[in-house]
């Protein structure tokens, strides 16, 4: 009899755990992880165009490390944001109770200090600070968002620790950090995901309003807003001439780039034109997979500068494996 009490017990603790840690990749939302994902391998493919070839196992890690960072991370975001969420996504598992806030954000604290651990002792300890400033930006950024344009100013800077992250994970580099090649490339990852963040805003557009949350979109409203969606997918490619014509820029561009930057500057403005044309409802979500690829394929199309072959790939797996995960999740209101 205390056996049969037992093995039921077990059991039950067993369908628990699954059930949380189901909830928990639930509510990391992979899709999202190229963004880091990409962003961090940017950096990777910088340090090894500057210093030469790293071994396969130390990028491995480091690029593991970048493709679940977003979804770690988007554990203590849907907690500080649960307040909106509750209008906006009340099919989250965190809203729902599906997910246990505490233990969640207990073990998310233990997969980032497992990830401290490994960056200090397997990796470069200088790369701590951009994981440490990667999470604190994670935070400032749910309070930035109630302040319009700075939300997407910390979420633009909070993504740009990525491709930091991978480049001093990967060892010390003969060049200034002051480097203004190196600052014009951040520069542009920071465009990239701040408008990308925009973009996001027009889904939950009705939640933000009711919790305070100031975004542009709430600020300016629905009208303008769909008038900024066309006029800010021209902001990327305009910022990049302009990088290159003051000189800030100065590397050489390849073939690949110029036909992978094609090719995102096409998704940029179908960005726009989704927004402009259906800014609220079903399809201001839908529209965030278009969003989504371009922002990801635009940081793959950064990578071309330094490595052709590479770009292309990433480029068509981001393009590819973005859309497989977005409709993997389905459910816009989780």
């Amino acid at each position: 009899m205390l056996q049969d009490v037992n093995q039921k017990s077990e059991n039950n603790l067993l369908t628990g755990m699954f059930k949380f840690i189901r909830a928990y990749i639930k509510s990391m939302r992979l899709y999202y992880s190229f963004i880091t994902g990409i962003a961090g391998w940017l950096g990777v493919s910088y340090y090894e165009f500057l210093e030469g070839p790293v071994a396969s196992e130390k990028k491995f890690v480091i690029l593991m490390l970048l493709f679940l960072s977003w979804g770690i991370n988007q554990i203590i975001n849907d907690y500080l944001g649960i307040k909106e969420d509750r209008i906006n996504a009340p099919d989250r598992p965190m809203v729902t109770g599906e997910l246990n806030s505490t233990y969640a954000l207990i073990l998310t604290g233990f997969l980032l200090l497992i990830t401290g651990v490994i960056t200090y002792f397997y990796l470069e300890p200088i790369a701590l600070i951009y994981l440490f400033a990667g999470i604190v930006l994670n935070i400032i950024y749910e309070y930035a968002k109630a302040y319009g344009i700075w939300g997407n100013i910390v979420f633009g800077l909070m993504i740009t620790m990525a491709p930091l992250y991978g480049g001093y994970a990967m060892g010390p580099t003969s060049e200034s950090i002051f480097s203004t090649n190196k600052f014009s490339v951040l520069l542009m990852i920071w465009l990239l995901n701040g408008l990308m963040t925009f973009y996001t805003y027009f889904k939950d557009y009705k939640g933000d309003k009711i919790a305070g949350k100031n975004t542009i979109v709430v600020k300016y409203g629905i009208e303008i807003s769909r008038i900024l969606a066309i006029i800010s997918a021209f902001y990327p490619a305009i910022f990049f001439i302009t990088l290159r014509i003051s000189g800030l820029h100065n590397y050489g561009l390849n073939t690949t780039f110029y036909i992978l930057g094609g090719l995102t500057f096409c998704l940029q403005l179908w960005t726009g034109f989704l927004y402009y044309k259906n800014p609220e409802g079903i399809k201001s979500y839908d529209s965030l997979l278009t969003n989504f690829r371009a922002c990801a394929c635009g940081q793959a199309t950064l990578i071309a500068i330094f490595n052709q072959d590479l770009a292309m790939w990433l480029f068509l797996f981001s393009y590819i494996f973005v859309g497989f995960l977005f409709e993997l999740h389905g459910n816009s209101k989780a």
